[in-house]
């Protein structure tokens, strides 16, 4: 069995405003090991960036803070460190790739700079290794002829091609965990097969633990070898990526998986969930799936479904599967 890089267990975090509180991230709980990739998916606002900014201690201030739970990263709980020792872990132990690489590159400094930032800050090399460094970074990512790119600027650079370098500084210190928040959204099919192809060969060869947040389940079944699903604020199944597929439990994750276009079927409709997510700020009582599920009886409107296990990596938070 390999080690557990990751441990997030009842995680709430909250975002205070003028108008009331929002609940983001409820009461989430899960683990990564070491060389596995945990899919996070969910539908937009479920909560799914919130999680990984929380993971990294990224919340904007002040509105946005981390109520209860523990996140222990190699042993270490992160929610109980000072600022500046969070600051010397983020980069070093933990990465992450934001949504849009555009507005994660600074457009007027050179590729090469922005990756030799990270290394300077966290590597303890000599100042005429760094390059180096950097160039081997460059070259993880598969990106051609590295030492012509680290004088170019993002804008001379194709959107491949900058996710690409956004990818090379998450990995330039080679991290223990990397935090991938829909990295391939703004890519086209083929870019973004190459995209998962290449983050598979880095896990390979570094044995990286990746958190991978997505809305796409083409996606997941290339690249997770587990999934939680996400819907308001909460965890509501999490098993094999193999099981989900295969026997999903939850009335969403089913409704999601139906939702997306098969090749072998002819629909004259594709299927859609009818409704939409219930406000954070104002939550139902019971499960917050019920107002839009058709398999939904009043215990469901009442109480909160607890998460039961349908066997040892399989849980579900649905009175449906007593």
């Amino acid at each position: 069995m390999k080690r557990t890089i990751l441990e997030v267990d009842d995680l709430r975090t909250s975002f205070f405003t003028r108008k009331g509180v929002v609940r983001a991230v409820d009461g989430v709980s899960f683990f990564i090991r070491e060389g596995e990739t945990l899919g996070i998916v969910g539908e937009s606002g479920c909560g799914k960036t919130v999680t990984g900014l929380s993971v990294l201690r990224l919340l904007p201030e002040p509105g946005g803070r981390i109520v209860g739970g523990r996140i222990v990263l190699e042993g270490k709980d992160l929610l109980g460190l000072a600022k500046e020792e969070m600051r010397a872990i983020r980069g070093k132990l933990v990465s992450m790739i934001l949504q849009d690489p555009m507005t994660s590159l600074n457009p007027v400094y050179p590729i090469g700079d922005q990756i030799a930032e990270a290394v300077r800050l966290h590597q303890n090399i000599p100042k005429d290794k760094i390059r180096e460094q950097v160039i081997a970074a460059v070259r993880l990512v598969k990106i051609p002829e590295p030492e012509m790119i680290l004088d170019q600027h993002p804008y001379q650079l194709s959107g491949g091609m900058r996710q690409r370098v956004v990818g090379a500084i998450a990995m330039s210190c080679q991290p223990r965990l990397l935090i991938a928040d829909e990295p391939t959204t703004a890519l086209d099919a083929t870019i973004q097969a190459q995209y998962i192809l290449l983050f598979k060969e880095i896990q390979e060869k570094t044995n990286v633990a990746i958190m991978f947040i997505t809305h796409d389940f083409g996606v997941v079944a290339d690249m997770c070898h587990r999934v939680s699903v996400m819907y308001a604020g909460k965890i509501v199944e999490t098993a094999s990526t193999s099981a989900i597929f295969k026997k999903p439990r939850h009335p969403y994750t089913i409704a999601l998986i139906e939702s997306v276009p098969r090749l072998d079927q002819k629909n004259e409709r594709l299927f859609s969930i009818e409704g939409q997510p219930p406000s954070l700020m104002n939550l139902p009582p019971g499960c917050r799936f019920a107002p839009r599920c058709s398999s939904a009886i009043p215990l469901c409107r009442e109480q909160e479904p607890p998460i039961k296990y349908v066997d040892d990596d399989h849980s579900v938070s649905c009175f449906q599967m007593g």
